[in-house]
């Protein structure tokens, strides 16, 4: 048995007014505050930052319907440049909720549908799922990032046009030294 939410966490819904006939809607525009590891190695949204939820709780018959949207910021590194990055992410969330004493408890397994303790409902995992699946494992500064020289580590936007490296094979290396001496 999972602990008891806490009313006062950030995303811990209270459903009690809204009533359990099927039918039934209400909609919650509210801030909170964001979990603690909520992303991926290069791209993340940071620990505290300002969550933006727009959300509707409808009852069906089997528990609570919660739909709607998040808004949350990002920050991280380009993949390719390891230069900061800084955006947003909106995603969909939707997610049912089952009554404790619904069919769904005997129909589904304990982790298959997530219940409501009460009448609280945690929305942090069905959030963190939405928004961990809609970042980027490879996230880029821009679409057209060209990314780091592989000999120098220089951005290739900093670098001329003309930039090179001129890598000399070992094996040719004593040619290279008689056609230097020659000139």
């Amino acid at each position: 048995m999972p602990a008891h939410l806490d009313p006062r966490a950030p995303l811990v819904l209270d459903t009690r007014e809204l009533p359990r006939s099927p039918g039934a809607m209400r909609e919650v525009r509210r801030s909170a505050q964001a979990p603690g590891d909520l992303g991926v190695e290069l791209i993340s949204v940071p620990a505290g930052a300002e969550l933006a939820l727009d959300l509707r709780l409808q009852s069906v018959s089997e528990g609570v319907l919660v739909s709607g949207s998040v808004t949350a910021p990002v920050e991280g590194e380009c993949g390719r440049c390891l230069r900061p990055i800084s955006d947003t992410v909106v995603v969909d969330l939707a997610e049912l909720y089952a009554y404790p004493d619904s069919t769904t408890a005997e129909t589904t397994d304990e982790e298959e549908v997530s219940r409501l303790e009460g009448d609280l409902l945690d929305l942090e995992p069905a959030l963190r799922d939405a928004v961990v699946l809609a970042l980027p494992t490879n996230p880029v500064c821009r679409a057209d990032c060209p990314g780091l020289c592989s000999e120098c580590g220089v951005h290739w936007d900093d670098l001329p046009d003309d930039h090179s490296h001129e890598a000399v094979d070992p094996r040719w290396a004593a040619l290279g030294k008689i056609k230097a001496s020659e000139e």
